[in-house]
């Protein structure tokens, strides 16, 4: 396939050997006095050993080459520790590799790994098309989730990100790694009065209707990828008691079914005042 990968100038070379700690996918030795690209699979382009060479003999070119091989990388990677981890996964989330970023956490959850504490990206990504679309962590200036503001007068918001639609959230947000997530029905914060204090403050938010929105099955898949690469601690499904808002577990169940890993999951099913009906593990 033709794509970007590294391209080496020996003439220009000397074999200093300060590319090769800089690659953190392992593509890069020093055999023979000269730095060699060991690896089409392992170089995945990004060009994060260029600022390391002293002689400019490190190009970035498009040639045709073995595809990237993000699983073959971890093996190095998880082999270099917790710090070589860190920085190769915020080497992914600084060049937007968003797909590659999953792919590494599912292969740390699937070894029993922890993921390292890590640089996220920042707090107001750019994206194409809506704006209303823009990932962004929400900074509040004042006060704390579920506090009294300023003046007294209401209590402050604990929605912690945005977008919060599920049909909007990118499942490699790296706001998910690690949390605890409520799966609310569109209408549940309107008929619960203490919907920020009792049921959002901790957690991550993602919002959905089974009865309006459509492609469902794609949600399934969306949950799947979610709770397999973000590594999420537990999960809270807040409903209200209508039929319809049963399709939120449906499809929590479907991508709980595909993985191998356990998740702490509990549903909630609120009346229209607000008032708790039932609860439940899933």
């Amino acid at each position: 396939m033709l794509r970007e990968i590294i391209e080496i100038d020996e003439a220009l070379c000397d074999g200093c050997g300060q590319c090769v700690p800089a690659c953190h996918e392992g593509a890069l030795q020093i055999i023979d006095q000269k730095a060699r690209l060991i690896s089409d699979l392992m170089c995945d382009g990004l060009g994060a050993c260029l600022g390391h060479c002293p002689t400019g003999a490190m190009t970035v070119v498009k040639r045709e080459a073995s595809a990237y091989d993000e699983r073959k990388v971890m093996e190095n990677i998880i082999q270099g520790g917790p710090n070589v981890i860190k920085a190769h996964l915020e080497h992914m989330l600084e060049h937007k590799e968003f797909d590659y970023y999953q792919i590494a956490l599912q292969v740390l959850a699937e070894q029993g790994i922890e993921v390292p504490s890590h640089k996220q990206v920042s707090k107001q990504t750019s994206t194409t098309g809506c704006p209303g679309k823009k990932e962004q962590v929400l900074v509040r200036e004042k006060g704390e989730p579920n506090q009294v503001s300023s003046d007294g007068s209401a209590p402050i918001s604990a929605l912690s990100h945005w977008p919060i639609q599920l049909h909007l959230i990118n499942s490699a947000n790296p706001v998910f790694v690690g949390a605890d997530l409520l799966l609310a029905a569109d209408c549940s914060a309107f008929a619960a009065a203490d919907f920020h204090s009792s049921y959002l403050d901790g957690k991550k938010l993602l919002i959905a209707c089974p009865k309006l929105d459509e492609n469902q099955d794609a949600y399934v898949e969306k949950l799947n990828m979610l709770i397999r690469y973000g590594q999420l601690k537990s999960l809270t499904i807040l409903r209200m008691e209508v039929p319809c808002c049963g399709g939120l577990s449906k499809w929590v169940k479907n991508a709980l079914a595909k993985l191998k890993q356990p998740l702490e999951s509990v549903e909630i099913t609120i009346n229209k005042v607000g008032e708790v009906v039932a609860t439940k593990a899933l």
